[in-house]
């Protein structure tokens, strides 16, 4: 049989346009799914729950339904689908996820990994339970918000192609970059770590040092440079270490990357790995001296200062 013998289709407003629907479309709307019982029992309704729902065409959402129905519909359409049980089978499981998401661990039901459980206790909510246990048809009223064409929005990593990812390098240091000179440096991490995470994604399908992963890891360092400065700013400073450190694995004698970690080891009052990794950088970069010098002297003076604190405090104690 074919499915749409499966799926009933009634117009309750007539929606304003026509879409041709293309895989990557992501697809906005609310939706309330009831029982098809005299009572039209409320199972669940986005408008409920605080938040519309958001599907990309194509993307192997886990209720393939929803990526069926909402394509039978126009712009600003509102419908109601009544769908066969054999269709449904999986609406408790998405139901759980949705009614959980935002929800923090200890607020979850039963996030048991023990198969034994889930024969005993269900899922955690009686009415999914009841519809595991006793299949049946549901209705699945549909209100269109929005229809967003692929070229038309910026597309999650996860949906992007290895090329797609890697063509999107430069713009999101691009993007970086401004967010940075704004001084907007949360916004500017949170794009130069996007970027980082993307390439890091892309380095594990390649044999590590083989050349394809080296052009990727020098893709990555001038992010984790940026990303490494930022925390800098925002006094971060283990965070700027370790992303240093990573560099400097590879790139031993990288001089932002040493001046960086230097002043990390200051702002982290570790004296001795910040005189090494500066004086190597006077070493390589002898320009820099005049500054790391000062850099250093003001450390020595913050250094001594505190001392003299520590024993001022510590002379009160013992009187």
């Amino acid at each position: 049989m074919d499915n749409k013998e499966y799926i009933v289709k009634t117009v309750i407003h007539a929606g304003t346009k026509t879409i041709n629907f293309i895989p990557g479309t992501k697809v906005v709307f609310h939706f309330k799914t009831t029982k098809c019982d005299p009572e039209k029992t409320v199972i669940d309704d986005s408008r409920v729950m605080g938040r519309e729902m958001e599907l990309v065409l194509g993307k192997k959402f886990k209720f393939e339904v929803w990526e069926a129905i909402v394509q039978k519909m126009a712009l600003n359409e509102v419908a109601c689908f009544k769908v066969d049980k054999s269709l449904v089978t999986s609406y408790p499981f998405v139901s759980k996820t949705l009614r959980e998401v935002g929800k923090p661990q200890s607020e979850k039901r039963n996030h048991h990994c023990c198969g034994v459980t889930l024969q005993n206790e269900g899922i955690g909510y009686e009415d999914l339970n009841e519809l595991i246990k006793h299949p049946q048809d549901l209705e699945f009223t549909i209100e269109l918000l929005k229809v967003i064409l692929p070229d038309e929005y910026e597309k999650e990593s996860w949906q992007m192609t290895e090329d797609e990812k890697l063509k999107s390098i430069p713009e999101i240091r691009k993007k970086g970059n401004a967010l940075f000179q704004e001084k907007n440096y949360e916004a500017a991490c949170e794009m130069y770590a996007k970027g980082i995470g993307m390439l890091e994604q892309l380095m594990l399908a390649e044999k590590p040092n083989d050349e394809e992963w080296l052009v990727l890891n020098r893709l990555k360092t001038p992010l984790l440079l940026n990303y490494a400065q930022c925390k800098l700013i925002q006094k971060e400073y283990y965070k700027v270490i370790e992303h240093c450190t990573t560099i400097l694995k590879h790139e031993p004698d990288n001089v932002k990357a040493l001046y960086r970690r230097g002043k990390a080891h200051i702002g982290a009052w570790d004296e001795e790995k910040a005189v090494k990794d500066l004086k190597k950088v006077i070493e390589l970069d002898p320009t820099l001296k005049s500054t790391i010098e000062k850099d250093l002297q003001a450390f020595s003076a913050a250094i001594k200062e505190k001392n003299e604190l520590e024993k001022r405090k510590l002379s009160k104690l013992f009187r």
